[in-house]
């Protein structure tokens, strides 16, 4: 099994990486391969809202000259998906929202192709406003039918210079039961498939208020 962490940071080795690492650690002891990959210091545009993937199902965005469709095939071969973002005023960073604008709409529009895998996130704060960006990454792997595992607090861990996050002794035990509960999660799923029956998948019903 495989998880993919995706580093929404500008920094290679900040906070948000530090926090990754904590759970990929975990994940790890447990024999689950992992690997993190750095978006918050590319170059990717948002999404232009042109449908276009959902129109031709072909798994992929049309905007070119970035790494966004690459990723979306790791995404899709990966077992368990782990953001981590900084807090950019009360929200997470802009970078990381551009991607995964397009990548999760892009696999909900493909059949829902992280249907079911394990899904978390986690954010670096310096002070405030580790909350809301907590919940903006939650609300993509919810809309994506993702199974998320919990910790024992809310998914924030504090720090401003980098690697002081690891100072944080609360923040850093929450990094690690939310490690083991993923990795739990991922076994459990696993070793239930193929003797628990999946849910069939509802089409997906669309309705606005505007007559």
């Amino acid at each position: 099994m495989k998880v993919l962490a995706f580093n929404g940071s500008p920094k290679e080795k900040g906070n948000t990486w530090h926090a990754l690492s904590m759970v990929t650690a975990e994940l790890e002891k447990e024999g689950i391969e992992t690997e993190i990959i750095h978006v918050g210091n590319k170059v990717i545009r948002g999404c232009i809202a042109c449908n276009q993937c959902a129109k031709l199902k072909n798994e992929q965005c049309v905007l070119p000259d970035d790494e966004v469709n690459e990723w979306i095939q790791k995404m899709k071969q990966a077992d368990g998906i782990l953001l981590g973002s900084p807090v950019h005023f009360a929200a997470m960073g802009g970078t990381m929202k551009s991607f995964l604008d397009r990548a999760f709409y892009v696999t909900s529009m493909n059949n829902g192709m992280l249907r079911h895998k394990v899904g978390a996130a986690v954010v670096a704060v310096r002070r405030s406003g580790g909350l809301p960006a907590f919940d903006q990454l939650n609300n993509f792997l919810l809309y994506s039918e993702m199974l998320l595992p919990a910790s024992n607090y809310w998914n924030v861990i504090h720090g401003a210079r980098p690697g002081e996050v690891t100072r944080d002794e609360e923040g850093g035990q929450i990094m690690r039961v939310l490690g083991k509960n993923m990795a739990w999660l991922m076994k459990l799923v696993e070793n239930g498939r193929g003797t628990v029956a999946e849910p069939e998948r509802d089409p997906k019903l669309y309705m606005n208020f505007i007559r």
